[in-house]
């Protein structure tokens, strides 16, 4: 199997949706409808990447600004191509795009009971933070 990266696109949403519902440890919310990820992918152009072999998307990885930070969200791997290098490959995509956007610093949230994906974060050289908290406001 020959897998390649490409930038994502609101094309990708569809197949994109059903891979992160799959899951487990990937959480979403209304902030994940169509519309939504068709104005976060206008407002953070060139940063969010898709792993795909042939026509199958197989892996995603969505990445914003704050102009400042950046931040990761959405890292995510179809199980049958997983432990392949892709999704350290769609990590490296993603911050060589923010490096030449000008950031130099990222952020990614991932579910305290999600051990695998903590585990992915700390093998690839992310460091946990016990020093800050995320809060939450819901905005509505």
């Amino acid at each position: 199997m020959t897998w390649l990266i490409r930038e994502f696109t609101i094309a990708d949403y569809e197949g994109a949706f059903s891979l992160w519902q799959s899951l487990p440890g990937l959480g979403l919310s209304a902030a994940d409808e169509a519309e939504k990820i068709a104005l976060f992918l206008q407002k953070n152009l060139g940063l969010s990447f898709a792993a795909v072999d042939g026509d199958k998307l197989i892996g995603t990885i969505l990445g914003g600004s704050d102009g400042r930070r950046g931040y990761i969200y959405h890292l995510a791997v179809h199980p049958n191509y997983q432990k392949r290098g892709i999704g350290g490959a769609l990590v490296q995509s993603c911050l060589t795009a923010m490096r030449k956007s000008g950031l130099q610093k990222c952020h990614l949230f991932v579910y305290s009971n999600n051990s695998a994906g903590i585990r992915f974060w700390e093998k690839i050289g992310w460091t946990f933070r016990e020093d800050i908290r995320v809060m939450s406001f819901d905005i509505k």
